[in-house]
């Protein structure tokens, strides 16, 4: 049984690193662009609720941040066993098919097709044959995938009610 090398464990934030800078620099604006687009291709969905700031991206991507240096730090810690970082690693390599499900599904460009073959989908397979080739025992968490959308979605929301405008006070009253 190898030791896993730091590339595997803290690859996982470098890779999020470079992947999240593509989606930080075109998110925002992508979806101010495209949202008409959007709207008369797909009707049916909410896209109100996908209106997003830049600033709103930042305090997402800075959130996420610590998800995943939290998730490369336990991997680090546990050579790689720990089922927080293969759950989050899972979650990364998901989340780079998810990207190019989207692209296919506009027929074009949405923040985060780039990086998603390029880094996401080869660091996500390197990584799990470094472990495997390691002795890792490599558990299949349908959990931690599962958690996958629900970690997405609570980043995007805390991120939502920490960049709303806040309520002025006028004569010592909220409104």
């Amino acid at each position: 049984m190898g030791e896993v090398p730091a590339t595997v464990t803290w690859g996982l934030l470098a890779a999020w690193a470079v992947h999240d800078a593509e989606e930080l620099a075109t998110m925002a604006a992508w979806m101010r662009e495209n949202r008409a687009q959007l709207e008369e291709r797909f009707p049916r969905v909410p896209w109100g609720r996908f209106e997003l700031s830049q600033k709103q991206v930042n305090v997402a991507i800075g959130l996420m941040a610590g998800v995943i240096a939290g998730a490369a730090a336990d991997g680090a810690r546990t050579g790689g066993r720990s089922p927080v970082f293969q759950s989050v690693l899972a979650g990364f390599g998901l989340h780079g098919l998810v990207h190019l499900a989207q692209a296919a599904i506009v027929r074009g460009y949405t923040p985060g097709v780039v990086t998603s073959p390029l880094m996401v989908l080869p660091f996500s397979v390197w990584a799990w044959r470094r472990l495997k080739a390691a002795g890792v025992p490599v558990r299949g968490s349908a959990a931690g995938l599962m958690a996958f959308p629900a970690v997405v979605g609570g980043v995007h929301a805390l991120a939502r009610l920490a960049t709303r405008p806040r309520k002025a006070r006028v004569s010592g009253r909220w409104f």
